[in-house]
């Protein structure tokens, strides 16, 4: 007699739960890679995103102040109630539309700031020769005083979004530069020698530079703090983000936004990709 050929009950069994095994080990894998490639693809993006926006600012700040004086527009010298290249607002925002920096609103984020440049243009025509432009990339003509002004504000979204505001011959307008933005600080390098070296003795807020007098400074600190659009950390230990370094954030606890600790952010946006950008930018040009 022929024994039967076949599978038991037994086999049958482990092999579905092998089967099983496999599936889910399978998805597992899928998921962590999939998670993977999320975070990162949004750290590749923060870092081309800060990179740009720090590289637009630094451009900005020195030109401040500049003059052509081979231009037949130039002064003679620079007239001593001229106005000072760079200016700021503290846990600011403003409008699109408004005049400079003179409207301030309140802060879309953890106390960012305002910081604004001006400069001036070279060249005949609208947009003068190419040599003086502002932070949208426009240039700016001979015998204009032409502004750059970095704030952050909500886009349709409500996503907070690093701004380039400038003025044009229809008036001002603002481009977006980066998106996802923590938090945008600035502190300014103050000469407080008489007569003036040039050479940055303490590093104060705008409040503080703005009361020693915006033309005593000589450099500027940026740092700019971004997150990414998903949730694709692993980890969940809240981070600290100290932006001008943790001695300056514990001596001025007053100044909004100078620490953020993601532990206070939304729940939502607490495992994001996140990435901290600092520089600090020399004026070039004198008068600034």
């Amino acid at each position: 007699m022929k024994r039967a050929c076949g599978w038991g009950m037994i086999e049958f069994l482990v092999a579905i739960a092998l089967g099983l095994l496999i599936t889910v080990m399978g998805s597992g894998l899928l998921l962590a890679s999939s998670s993977n490639y999320r975070n990162h693809s949004d750290n590749v993006w923060l870092a081309d995103g800060g990179r740009y926006a720090m590289r637009i600012m630094a451009q900005a700040i020195r030109q401040g102040a500049y003059v052509n004086w081979d231009s037949e527009l130039a002064p003679a010298e620079l007239a001593p109630d001229a106005p000072a290249a760079i200016t700021g607002l503290d846990a600011a925002s403003i409008t699109r539309s408004s005049d400079g920096i003179s409207a301030p609103q309140p802060a879309v984020v953890n106390g960012s700031d305002v910081l604004a440049v001006q400069f001036s243009g070279s060249g005949t025509g609208a947009n003068g020769d190419g040599s003086s432009i502002n932070c949208a990339g426009f240039g700016v003509a001979g015998g204009t005083r032409g502004w750059s002004i970095f704030y952050v504000a909500a886009d349709a979204g409500g996503e907070p979004e690093l701004r380039c505001k400038y003025r044009s011959a229809a008036g001002w307008g603002a481009d977006a530069i980066v998106r996802g933005v923590d938090s945008f600080q600035v502190l300014y390098g103050v000469d407080t020698d008489t007569p003036m070296d040039g050479v940055p003795n303490t590093y104060l807020n705008a409040t503080g530079a703005a009361a020693l007098g915006w033309k005593r400074v000589c450099s500027v600190k940026l740092a700019l703090l971004l997150h990414g659009e998903r949730n694709t950390r692993a980890d969940t230990a809240p981070a600290r983000f100290d932006l001008f370094g943790t001695a300056y954030a514990d001596a001025h606890g007053d100044d909004l936004g100078v620490r953020v600790v993601e532990g206070s952010l939304p729940a939502a946006q607490r495992q994001r990709a996140r990435r901290l950008f600092s520089m600090t930018v020399a004026l070039r040009n004198r008068g600034g």
